[in-house]
């Protein structure tokens, strides 16, 4: 991979052009000239995206670029977009299975111009995944899977953040009375090394604090609610611990998330979905961002979905999608000085 000039713009995805992904990349350009907004250009449909601008009533041109490097100096000026054609009408709101496979070519090309150091990190906007199974033969589970397979890395791994609270669910999109089953020591000390080393690369902590939960009400009591924390959890934050990984618990999932307690660490390790996402979306569901760690580019998106029911209103809100873009500018800044300083040491 090649490292990104200092000055490479962002890489932002098409997502289902079905979706509110068009209105949010629209809306985050709207707001560059409060400083929060890096420059980044869109993989897209040019004429989409003028007519979104138009609709949302955001003054400015779409113009076209050739390469990711044109999108700076242009970035004041218009809303920079590296052209990709819909072959078909894309009604708001309803998904057009002949425009799948335009979906995924923002995405490769994204992932493509990161890796050749083009751009300094991808942000995708959201997609559908089952509009891409039945309109591109897509066979992945989602983004996160494609996304690594596009990095070559075996394995990759969710995390949530927002102001305040980063957290990692050990599994993910699994059936809850499944959960226990698949939680596994191998497991926790996979998931712990990816995030101890993003941490230390992509957030410029050189010691990172990592809060293991338990899997049972109140972590298990000593076994009397669960033999789980006994078993697997407590013996991998041991390995993990003689390592050198500054890990702690496994806590009681109730009570590692008030104010206190989040001061106490800075990523917490979480046994399953909910688990995880409750606390961060209670605290700031408006900022959350959705981060892939253990690849070797950067990638952030907004924490939701698609929200075909306020496509085309007009009503979407972009926060969490600003939240992505300043997350990814300054995880790829984080990434580059690291690299810099490993290269000085």
């Amino acid at each position: 991979m090649a490292d990104a000039a200092p000055d490479a713009p962002l890489a932002v995805t098409m997502g289902d052009p079905a979706g509110i992904g068009g209105e949010l990349t629209a809306m985050a350009w709207a707001r560059r000239g409060d400083g929060i907004v890096p420059p980044f250009y869109a993989l897209d449909d040019p004429g989409r995206l003028a007519a979104l601008l138009g609709t949302l009533s955001i003054a400015g041109p779409v113009i076209e670029i050739g390469e990711p490097a044109e999108a700076v100096a242009a970035f004041a000026r218009g809303l920079p977009v590296l052209p990709l054609s819909l072959p078909a009408p894309q009604p708001p709101g309803r998904p057009v299975a002949a425009n799948a496979g335009t979906v995924v070519a923002s995405i490769e090309r994204a992932v493509a111009d990161a890796r050749a150091g083009r751009a300094a990190a991808v942000v995708t906007n959201p997609i559908n995944k089952r509009a891409l199974h039945e309109g591109a033969d897509f066979p992945y589970p989602g983004h996160t899977e494609f996304l690594a397979a596009l990095g070559g890395v075996a394995r990759s791994v969710m995390m949530l953040a927002a102001p305040g609270l980063r957290v990692v669910p050990l599994t993910v999109h699994v059936p809850l009375r499944s959960v226990a089953d698949a939680i596994t020591g191998d497991g926790i000390l996979e998931t712990a090394r990816i995030v101890h080393a993003a941490m230390r690369r992509d957030f410029a902590l050189p010691a990172p604090r990592i809060a293991v939960s338990g899997l049972n009400p109140h972590a298990g009591e000593g076994g009397s609610m669960g033999m789980e924390e006994i078993d697997t959890i407590a013996p991998a934050i041991e390995a993990l611990r003689a390592e050198g990984i500054d890990a702690s618990g496994p806590w009681p999932g109730d009570t590692m998330f008030h104010d206190d307690a989040r001061a106490g660490y800075d990523v917490a390790l979480c046994m399953y979905h909910d688990q995880a996402l409750i606390p961060l979306k209670t605290l700031d569901f408006h900022r959350g961002v959705n981060i892939t760690l253990g690849l070797p580019f950067v990638r952030t998106s907004p924490d939701h979905g698609t929200a075909y029911d306020r496509a085309g209103t007009g009503t979407a809100d972009p926060r969490s999608f600003v939240e992505a873009l300043r997350m990814a500018r300054a995880m790829a800044d984080a990434r580059a000085a690291t690299a810099d300083a490993e290269a000085a040491a």
